[in-house]
């Protein structure tokens, strides 16, 4: 692994973070008061990004994406990760499982993604099911040459803004060792369909502006043309392309506390307080060597993971330890981040209050930090027959 980064990933970092400072920055503070992203902004955030050529990064050239590899795709997300979700979300990575459709699905659901027409939104949380995927009530039971689709998703991220969802519904069972599990089919389905709603999710402390939404499917009719992939195959289409999608967070995670971590250092040499700075306290400089520490070693087992998934498109422990790590090391930092400032960092003047409210919830989406666990520990001990 060749450490420094090439020209290419300097120019895509420089790039991205010039965008963030100038264009992101200074929506955050409206996006907070109001919790709402105006789509009007968004639009205008999408336009600025499709000028600069960086629209849908994640998306093969061939599908005329980005085509970025995925060390240089993480390093992306690590410089959107600094801005309100809610704003970065603009910035268009169209989820890449879409590259699995026929070809008549890629023209009409991957392609206007990737130019920008059309915006997507992945569905697989239920009320009653979350990490665990396969205990899923929502079903699709077929009819003829149609589906008809039943049951309800929540937790469904920027589904108000989406013209499809990529929904994950339950159509049977199979026998496994461990017994009776059920097969998982995954479906395209158009906003505005019959049967289909799209309704207002709950109120996040985390992430305002980023909503969250609630699917309810009614006896929802689809052709058969709207299965992605194999029906029944759900569940490998599911680890085929988005196994590696929770390296994202840790990205995110590391830029959102690399920006809290750079507030705290320079409040720490202007602040004066006994007649000296008060990074020169070892109550605080210390807390600063604890922070840096801490984001670079979840950056270097972040780009580490991701030059795995780029060499051989598989590193499940590698990304479970990389996310784990990645989210919890963010909360301690924002966390000692307010404590650096005291009484201002709780205040809205500063992102801090944000950052450190944002940071609770990388803990639990995308799979919960017992999830985690659980996934490096079955790894590990698997191969021991334990």
């Amino acid at each position: 692994m060749n450490f420094d980064l090439s020209a290419e990933q300097k120019m895509v970092v420089d790039t991205v973070r010039r965008f963030v400072e100038q264009e992101l920055y200074p929506l955050e503070a409206e996006v907070e008061r109001t919790g709402e992203c105006p789509v009007e902004v968004g639009r205008e955030i999408q336009r600025k990004v499709l000028d600069l050529g960086f629209y849908a990064p994640n998306i093969p050239e061939a599908y005329g994406g980005g085509g970025l590899d995925f060390v240089t795709l993480m390093l992306l997300e690590r410089e959107l990760g600094r801005a309100s979700m809610a704003l970065g979300a603009w910035w268009g990575r169209p989820s890449n499982i879409l590259c699995a459709g026929t070809e008549a699905q890629r023209e009409r659901y991957l392609l206007p993604a990737v130019r920008g027409e059309k915006l997507d939104a992945l569905a697989m949380t239920e009320p009653g099911a979350g990490s665990d995927i396969r205990s899923m009530k929502a079903t699709a039971r077929r009819d003829g040459d149609d589906w008809i689709l039943n049951g309800t998703k929540h937790f469904i991220s920027h589904a108000d803004i989406a013209d499809f969802v990529i929904v994950f519904m339950a159509t049977g069972e199979e026998q496994t060792p461990r017994g009776p599990k059920k097969t998982l089919t995954c479906f395209l389905v158009d906003r505005g369909t019959p049967g289909f709603t799209i309704e207002p999710g709950y109120r996040s402390v985390s992430h305002r502006g980023y909503h969250n939404c609630i699917l309810r499917f009614e006896d929802c009719r689809i052709p058969n043309e709207q299965v992605l992939g194999e029906v029944g195959g759900g569940f490998g289409v599911m680890n085929e392309w988005l196994s590696a999608t929770r390296l994202t967070v840790a990205a995110q995670n590391i830029g959102r506390a690399r920006r809290a971590f750079e507030l705290a250092l320079q409040w720490s040499a202007e602040r004066e307080q006994f007649g000296q700075p008060i990074g020169r306290n070892q109550g605080v400089s210390f807390k600063l060597a604890d922070m840096v520490t801490e984001i670079e070693a979840a950056e270097w087992q972040m780009l580490a993971t991701a030059w795995q998934v780029e060499q051989t498109g598989r590193a499940g422990r590698e990304v479970a330890q990389a996310k784990l790590y990645a989210s919890e090391m963010l909360g301690r930092v924002t966390d000692q981040a307010v404590q650096i400032y005291g009484g201002m960092g709780l205040m809205d003047e500063l992102p801090l209050e944000r950052l450190w409210r944002d940071a609770r919830v990388e803990r639990i989406w995308d799979g919960t930090s017992e999830i985690q666990r659980h996934i490096i520990s079955r790894e590990l001990l698997r191969p021991l027959g334990a």
